[in-house]
Parts: C-alpha cells; structure tokens; sequence
C-alpha cells in the first residue's frame, strides 16, 4: 500500500483479507485544487484555495492550505484571513468536468457496476471483475495507478463489504491512500470513530447526540433502539442503529440519475433590487432547463437558495402541478418562491435555483400539463439546438439584453452543480 492510513482506528483495522470486499468507494484528493496544479505545476507545495476571488465559498483546498485551516465550503474572505499568503484562484467547471470523465473512464473499465456520485467520486462493485483483474484489493490498487498515470491526479479507495463503510475507508485514506476494512473487522473500525462519522450525522443530530452523551460510534451501537427513536425519530434511529453496527444494505445502483441540477451566483456587491435578483433567477431558471433537456429528465421540484450579506441562508421549495424541463415554468416558481422572502436592508450575497425530484422522459411516462402551450416547448428546444451552434450568449430572454443582466456585475462568481 502507498501510505499508512492516518488514523490509529484505520491502523487497527487494516488486513489483507479482502474476501466479501467489493465495495470500493473512489474520491479524488483535494479534486479541484489537484486539477489545477496539474495546470499550473509551479504552485506546487504552495497553498492553493479554488474559490471566488472575492466573495462567495471555497470549492476546494490543498493539503498545503488546509494546514492553516482552510476547508471547503469556507467563506473565501475567512480563508483569506487564516492564509492570506494562499494562491486563490477562480473555479474552471468546465475543466474539473473534462478530467472527472477521464477519470470515470478509468473507473468503467473495471466494471459497469458503478455509480457516480459526484464529480470526484463514485462506488464501484467489483464482484464481476474479480475472475478477469484479481482481488479487490488488487483493483483498487490497479485504479490508483492508472487514474494517476492517465490523468495526472491522486485517488484514495477504500475497500469494504459495504457502501458505508468503504466511503468511510476512503476518508482514512486521505491523502493519496488505500485501506481496506475486512468484513470482520467492520464493527470495531465503526465502533472506534466518533459518532460524526455516520453516514446523515450532521451538525445537528451530532450535538443533539454528544449532548446526550453519544459520542461515538460504540455509544450509538450500545444505545437500546426505543432509546434512539425518542431522540432522533423512528426512521432516523433506525437507520443510525444499523450503520452503527455495520448494516448497509444498498446497492451499488449503475446508471444513477442526479437527484438535482442547479446554478447559484454570488454577487460581489450585495443586492437590494429585487428586480435585479428576478433578473437573475430568470437566467439561472433557462440554464436548468436547458441542462434538464439535455439530459432528458423532468424536475417536479423547483427550489431557491437565498444568501443575505450576514450569510444568513433561506431555502425555500415548490412542487410543480407536473413535472417539467421549460425554463419559464421553472422561473414562474422561483419568483413566486423569492416574492414570500423578506429581503434584508443589507440585501442578498447569493441567489441561486435548483430543479429536483428529477424523473427520466423515457422511463417515467409522464407527460406535461394538458393546459401546457406546445409552442414555449419547441421555442425552447429550438434555442437550444441555436445555442449549441452558435453559443449560449446568441439567444438570451429580452429582458437580459440590457446593462442590469448578471454578467454585467464584475467578477460574479457562477457554481453549477
């Protein structure tokens, strides 16, 4: 193996017995950030942070960064205090997207049992390739180095009898490593991790846990089931009393549909117009749709995210009256969505809106509204196959065509997701 995992619960865990281990779960290290130090080799060993320049949140962080504190999901003007010496550069989606499917590629080459969870991550079950590739271990091992060789950034596999724990197996891995957990060294690899480490253990449900005296894994375990649903709920304490004991009964699920797709901007300068922010959700509203089209699935599900300059966060939800992949449906929910949130003095930091519950057009059967106008959907479909020729900017909603449209806010920071 390439590196002793970090840990002395991993450490304790380790073994080469990987009979009933073909679960392997595949994260890229520090993915962005790798990806751009393939890009720009002379910033290796220093601190480099992928995030808006300015405003917004950090969308990855070096090793070398993380050392000062610096994580994901950290307010960029924090990250900026804690390191202010880090390379901050600004995120490129399109390239991650263009190195996660070379990754991936490797991935499909093993097995077509895999399911991609997101851009830098995906289990795999490897029962069918171990006849043609050898042991669990031995793929991975296979997956590591030709993920490197063909692109350039590091991997960390974990290897286990389930999804669970060999997600968790991965995490201990980290940096650029490998452990497996044998079978029958599941229950005392969970029983040794705090109880965070449980897969839905939030910040919540970890205090409301710790304050019960619950802080690990072993006391979620020895904790009677009636004990548990009082405090989280029946489905919630269940579940946690499974994985507690090393019971995931999922599947690696080939093919998995995304549950969502969604765009959110971040603006340098707070906004208090709130025709400025319908402007912006009108944008963002046609982007989902068109990547709806294009993926030929239907959202039943419209949501806003509402950011305000204290970083206060409002999420706000619609089900649609059927589902649907036209942008002005999409933006007739999320205005409605906006116009019930109170708009602070000091305005809006970040807007963005997601379309989910997302079901395949071909194998749902499900069709639009009897009272949906046929031409919107040709209008719309028509712009795309425009688009796709000439480029997004050459058709836009009128209403974008003039100088209060998103791109004309000076380093607004688009993630898409």
């Amino acid at each position: 193996m390439s590196r002793a995992p970090r840990s002395e619960a991993a450490r304790r865990s380790w073994g080469e017995d990987d009979t009933g281990c073909t679960i392997l779960h595949v994260d890229m290290d520090a993915f962005f950030a790798s990806v751009e130090l393939l890009d720009h080799p002379e910033l290796r060993g220093r601190p480099v942070i992928v995030g808006g320049q300015h405003r917004g949140v950090v969308s990855a962080a070096s090793y070398e960064a993380r050392a000062y504190g610096v994580h994901s999901a950290m307010p960029v003007t924090r990250a900026r205090l804690l390191c202010p010496q880090g390379v901050f550069l600004p995120g490129r989606h399109a390239r991650y997207a263009e190195v996660s499917r070379e990754v991936m590629a490797v991935m499909a080459e093993v097995t077509p049992v895999m399911e991609q969870v997101s851009i830098d991550e995906a289990f795999l079950d490897v029962a069918g390739a171990v006849r043609r590739m050898g042991s669990p271990v031995t793929i991975a091992r296979w997956i590591r180095r030709e993920v490197r060789s063909r692109t350039g950034v590091p991997a960390s596999v974990g290897v286990a009898a389930t999804k669970h724990v060999a997600k968790l197996a991965s995490a201990h891995a980290k940096p650029d490593g490998l452990l497996l957990v044998p079978a029958d060294a599941t229950v005392p690899f969970l029983h040794s991790l705090p109880v965070g480490a449980l897969w839905g253990v939030g910040e919540k449900t970890r205090a409301a846990l710790e304050r019960r005296g619950l802080d690990t894994v072993a006391d979620v375990a020895a904790t009677p089931l009636p004990a548990l649903h009082r405090m989280l709920g029946v489905a919630a304490g269940q579940k946690l009393h499974e994985l507690a004991w090393g019971i995931d009964p999922r599947r690696v699920v080939p093919g998995r549909v995304e549950k969502s797709v969604g765009t959110e901007t971040t603006f340098v300068e707070d906004i208090t117009d709130r025709e400025v922010l319908e402007r912006v959700l009108l944008d963002q509203s046609h982007q989902c749709a068109a990547r709806l089209r294009a993926d030929g699935v239907l959202a039943a599900t419209v949501a806003i995210k509402v950011r305000m300059a204290d970083f206060t966060t409002l999420t706000r939800s619609r089900t649609l009256p059927a589902p649907t992949d036209l942008g002005q449906q999409i933006v007739a929910a999320a205005r409605d969505l906006l116009a019930g949130v109170q708009i602070s003095a000091d305005g809006v930091r970040l807007l963005g809106v997601r379309a989910e519950n997302l079901t395949s057009v071909r194998s749902s059967g499900i069709q639009a509204a009897l009272d949906e106008d046929p031409q919107k959907a040709r209008a719309e479909r028509a712009m795309d196959g425009v688009r796709a020729r000439f480029g997004p900017q050459v058709l836009r909603p009128a209403s974008l065509l003039d100088n209060k449209r998103p791109s004309a806010f000076p380093g607004a920071r688009r993630d898409i997701s």
